[in-house]
């Protein structure tokens, strides 16, 4: 390797070490919402929606993501740190950059606030989409904030309430017709 090539790996290790604390915050923060995420959706939510069923399950979940989101929007605020890169994201939005993905990706974020909505509310959860449309960042919510919040909390968990019912019936039938071809 020459003098060039090390002066140049000397300055990328430069840069890494520089946003490691930065690195390391996100991946802590995305994996504990990732985590804190497919436990809730993929665990509890069909099970309590198995037990109790679509009305008095979907209820209580409803209640229980409602907390949840609320404890989020607080510590997010709170921290007073972008752990999941929601200010990134937004700042990409006015990307003007040659990299390709970015500059797609601040396509899709300028080409429709209600398609952006409808994603993050399917994707993620209204915690997140309420933090990604709000005016500035750790500054509370608005009356705005809260319309956003509440229409997409309502969207998410209408959406999991129907899926995990219909996933649990779904499983229940090809139940019932294998135990039938197998006895």
């Amino acid at each position: 390797m020459g003098m060039k090539d090390s002066g140049a790996a000397s300055g990328m290790f430069d840069k890494i070490l520089r946003y490691r604390g930065r690195v390391s915050e996100l991946a802590v923060g995305v994996a504990a919402n990732e985590a804190m995420s497919i436990a809730f959706d993929y665990l509890l939510y069909p099970a309590v929606i198995y037990k109790y069923g679509p009305l008095w399950g979907g209820g209580i979940m409803i209640f229980l993501s409602l907390i949840t989101c609320l404890l989020t929007i607080w510590f997010y605020d709170w921290s007073q740190r972008d752990w999941l890169g929601i200010e990134a994201i937004k700042d990409l939005k006015n990307y003007q950059g040659e990299k390709n993905i970015a500059r797609f990706s601040s396509w899709f974020l300028k080409k429709s606030d209600p398609a952006v909505f409808l994603f993050l509310t399917f994707v993620h959860d209204p915690f997140i989409t309420a933090a990604y449309f709000r005016k500035g960042k750790f500054n509370g919510m608005t009356r705005r904030d809260w319309l956003i919040f509440f229409g997409s909390f309502l969207l998410c968990n209408g959406y999991w309430t129907f899926a995990c019912y219909t996933g649990i019936t779904l499983a229940e039938w090809v139940w019932r017709e294998v135990k039938i071809l197998v006895v």
